[in-house]
């Protein structure tokens, strides 16, 4: 039971952090059509967790480091996930 828990957290994190990942790449590409499906669906998954860590990290002039922040609080999340047990 304990290693599918640690199963579908690992998932979770890698999901995440992927979302995450495209969404920083495509903020640097000129969208045409902000209506894109997959677009939409990048920033509605990613957003929950960049909307927790926004408040806590601060700008820092025109960058936003919030999914720098993020992907590594999930691979931390990973990594102490993957040893337990």
């Amino acid at each position: 039971m304990i290693q599918i828990i640690k199963s579908f957290v690992i998932i979770i994190t890698d999901v995440l952090s992927l979302a995450i990942f495209l969404r920083a790449l495509v903020s640097f590409l000129p969208i045409q059509t902000p209506n894109n499906f997959l677009i939409a669906l990048i920033y509605q998954v990613s957003e929950p967790v960049l909307s927790i860590i926004r408040p806590i990290i601060p700008r820092t002039g025109n960058i936003d480091i919030t999914p720098m922040v993020a992907i590594i609080t999930l691979q931390l999340i990973q990594t102490v996930i993957f040893r337990i047990g």
